[in-house]
């Protein structure tokens, strides 16, 4: 009896902890931001403050009707990037960040939903300002991140994000190896770069 009671306690806290995560991930735990707030910009194009993680307001989509994602959501930010400064739009318009990626896509080849050349995390291609970085998904968020590289460095790069959590910077630092004639920027959870060429 006393086993049923201390796994069911378990099992509450548990099931307790996950739904308050969900709700935590929606909400602004940063009063010095509100949602919506200018932080920083790329080439003119600015980076929006989007509060929790999950938080979504509508959808953007631009006066030709090209989708460029949720407000201000990652992918959001890196469509609306590509689109005013390249006047690029991807076939496939839809899509979570780590779905930017695609793993049957060899080095260096077109990536077709997204019009742009992928490069594995590592390549013999040097990553390159402007270019897009996908990260897998992770327990806290399934849906993958994307970013812009703002600068390249012999050992590093800086990144460029939209939503990256309340209390995240919109710029990140991230070291790039070259082993054996092949970079790899030091992430675990980078998946490799898309490039307009």
């Amino acid at each position: 009896m006393k086993i049923k009671k201390i796994t069911l306690l378990i099992i509450s806290v548990l099931v307790l902890g996950y739904a308050g995560l969900k709700v935590v991930k929606k909400v602004n735990l940063n009063s010095d931001y509100v949602i919506g707030q200018p932080l920083d910009s790329l080439n003119g194009v600015k980076v929006y403050y989007n509060g929790g993680v999950d938080h979504v307001l509508e959808r953007n989509v631009t006066k030709d009707n090209y989708n460029l994602g949720l407000k201000y959501q990652c992918v959001e930010f890196v469509k609306r990037y590509y689109y005013e400064h390249y006047n690029h739009k991807m076939p496939d318009a839809y899509g979570h960040a780590k779905d930017f990626f695609d793993p049957k896509i060899k080095d260096g080849d077109l990536n077709q939903n997204r019009d742009l050349i992928q490069y594995t995390n590592s390549s013999k291609s040097k990553p390159e300002i402007g270019d897009l970085v996908i990260f897998s998904g992770s327990v806290l968020n399934r849906f993958g991140h994307v970013a812009i590289i703002s600068k390249v460095s012999i050992n590093e790069i800086e990144i460029i994000q939209q939503n990256p959590g309340p209390f995240s910077s919109s710029r990140e630092k991230i070291a790039l190896k070259n082993l054996e004639g092949k970079y790899k920027i030091e992430n675990s959870r980078l998946l490799g770069w898309l490039r307009k060429e």
